[in-house]
C-alpha cells in the first residue's frame, strides 16, 4: 500500500469505510427488519384469534359463524375446535400435523414435516354455546424466506454500491487533491526549466492547502531574488575583473618580450602570464554562463559539420594528450551536419576531451566517436582513467566541483557545467556511465535540425 499515491489510498478507504458502514446498516435493517416482520406476523395472528370473538354466536345450542370471519389472511391460517379437539370451521396449512396440543394465549414455534410453524391457541367462550378453541396458524419460514430474497436482492445490488462508492471517493479525493498537483506540477517545471518566476498561484480559498501553496509561492519569489543577485554578482565580477586581467596579460607579455630580465624574473613573469591567461579563461567561462542564467547568452545558428570540429579538436588535444602519455584516438562518421553554434559545440568537444585527458590513465587513450542516429548526432568521449563514483555522477555537472582536485590541472570545474549548458543550449542532452578504476563514457546527443532547448 506504500506504493499507491495519496489519492488511491484515500480512495480505497474511504470505499472501505462506506463499504463497512453499510454492511453495518444492512445488517441492523435486516436484523430489525426480521424482527419487525415476525412481530408483524405474530400481531396478526393473535389478532385474527381475538377478532374471532365478534364473529362466533351461538343460538340454540347452535354455533353460527359470520361471513366476516375469515380462515385465511396472508399466509396466517384460522381454526375452530371444540374442546374435544374436533374442527368446527376454519383452514390448516396441509403440511401442518394438527394434532398439538392447545395451550392457552401461549406463542409457539413447532417443527412439522421439517418445517417450523408459529402456533397461537386462545381458548374463548361462546354465550348458549359453551368452550371453544381458536387456533391460528403460519409457516416461521415464510418469513425467513421473504427476508431471503431481500437479503439476496441487497447482495446484488451491494457491488454496484461498492463500485459507485468507489468512483464517488475517487472523483472527490482527486478534486481536493487538485492543488497539490498544481502544487508538484509547478515545481517540477521550475525544477526542470530553472525558472524561479513560475508561481503556483491558487487563489480563492484558506484551507491548509492553499496556505501551504502561498508559502511556496512566497519561498520561490525569495529564491529568485536571490538567485538573481547572485547572477548578477557573477555577471559584474566577471566584467571588473576582465580589464586588470588583461592588463596583467598584456603587461607581462611586454615586460617578456622587451625586456631583457634574469632567469628568476622570467620565471615569475612567466608564472604570472600563465595564471593571468587561466583567470581570463575563467572569467570568460563564468561571464558565458552568467548570460546564459539570465537567457542572455547569444547563439549563432548556423550549419556546422561536427565530423570536422570533433576531428580538428581530436588533432589539437592529441598534442596535450601526449604529454600524459595518452593516445588520443578517434571513430568519426563523416558528414554529420548540425544547425548550431559552431564556437559553442567546439568547446563542449574541447571541454570534455580536456576532461577526459585531465583524469585519464598514463599510457591510456581517448576515444572520441560520432555517428547520426536517426535525426541526431551521437558522440561519446570515452577514457580508461580513474572513473566516477557512483555518489559523485550527479555532483560533477555543478560548477567549481571537482573529483579529485590535485589532478585538475589548474581547471576550475566549470567545464562539464558549461558541457550541459551548451548541450540544453542545442536542445539535446549529455549523460555519464563511469566505473570507479575503470573510466568514464560521456555521451551527448545534438538535433541536427535547429531545436528547442530541453
Amino acid at each position: 500500500m506504500k506504493r499507491l499515491s495519496i489519492t488511491a489510498r484515500v480512495t480505497l478507504l474511504y470505499t472501505l469505510f462506506m463499504v463497512l458502514l453499510a454492511g453495518v446498516a444492512l445488517g441492523f435493517l435486516f436484523h430489525a427488519g426480521a424482527q419487525s416482520a415476525r412481530q408483524d406476523t405474530l400481531n396478526r395472528m393473535q389478532r385474527m384469534v381475538e377478532d374471532s370473538r365478534q364473529e362466533i354466536e351461538a343460538e340454540d345450542g347452535i354455533l353460527d359463524f359470520d361471513r366476516d370471519l375469515e380462515s385465511f389472511d396472508d399466509g396466517v391460517y384460522l381454526s375452530v375446535y371444540d374442546t374435544a379437539g374436533i374442527p368446527l370451521f376454519g383452514l390448516v396449512p396441509r403440511e401442518f400435523d394438527n394434532s398439538a396440543v392447545f395451550a392457552d394465549k401461549e406463542l409457539r414455534t413447532v417443527e412439522s414435516y421439517g418445517r417450523s410453524w408459529y402456533l397461537y391457541d386462545e381458548q374463548i367462550t361462546v354465550e348458549e354455546y359453551g368452550t371453544l378453541w381458536v387456533r391460528s396458524v403460519t409457516a416461521a419460514d415464510a418469513v425467513d424466506a421473504t427476508l431471503g430474497r431481500l437479503q439476496h436482492a441487497a447482495l446484488l445490488v451491494l457491488p454496484v454500491f461498492v463500485v459507485l462508492a468507489a468512483v464517488s471517493g475517487y472523483l472527490v479525493t482527486r478534486r481536493a487533491f487538485g492543488p497539490v498537483r498544481q502544487i508538484t506540477r509547478t515545481a517540477r517545471e521550475i525544477g526542470a526549466g530553472n525558472d524561479l518566476s513560475r508561481r503556483i498561484g491558487l487563489t480563492g480559498r484558506k484551507d491548509e492547502i492553499y496556505t501551504l501553496a502561498a508559502e511556496f509561492d512566497a519561498m520561490f519569489a525569495r529564491l529568485e531574488e536571490a538567485f538573481a543577485r547572485e547572477q548578477q554578482f557573477t555577471d559584474d565580477a566577471s566584467h571588473e575583473l576582465r580589464t586588470p586581467t588583461a592588463v596583467i596579460l598584456s603587461q607581462s607579455e611586454y615586460a617578456l618580450a622587451n625586456t631583457h630580465p634574469n632567469d628568476e624574473t622570467r620565471a615569475a613573469l612567466e608564472t604570472i602570464h600563465t595564471q593571468a591567461e587561466g583567470m581570463a579563461a575563467l572569467l570568460a567561462q563564468l561571464l558565458l554562463l552568467a548570460r546564459a542564467d539570465k537567457g542572455r547568452q547569444p547563439i549563432q545558428w548556423e550549419p556546422v559539420d561536427l565530423s570536422e570540429l570533433a576531428a580538428m579538436v581530436a588533432e589539437t588535444e592529441a598534442e596535450q594528450a601526449a604529454v600524459h602519455d595518452i593516445t588520443v584516438q578517434t571513430d568519426l562518421e563523416p558528414g554529420v551536419t548540425v544547425e548550431g553554434d559552431e564556437t559553442l559545440l567546439m568547446r563542449l568537444l574541447i571541454n570534455l576531451t580536456e576532461n577526459a585527458i585531465r583524469y585519464g590513465r598514463p599510457g591510456g587513450h581517448v576515444r572520441l566517436t560520432l555517428h547520426r542516429r536517426e535525426n541526431e548526432a551521437v558522440g561519446t568521449v570515452e577514457d580508461d582513467g580513474i572513473g566516477i563514483a557512483a555518489e559523485d555522477r550527479e555532483k560533477i555537472w555543478q560548477r567549481f566541483w571537482q573529483a579529485d582536485p590535485a589532478r585538475s590541472g589548474g581547471g576550475a570545474g566549470l567545464g562539464l557545467a558549461m558541457v550541459r549548458w551548451i548541450a540544453g543550449a542545442h536542445g539535446g542532452s549529455v549523460t555519464v556511465q563511469s566505473t570507479p578504476g575503470v573510466g568514464s563514457t560521456f555521451t551527448f546527443a545534438i538535433p541536427c535540425q535547429k531545436n528547442q532547448p530541453v
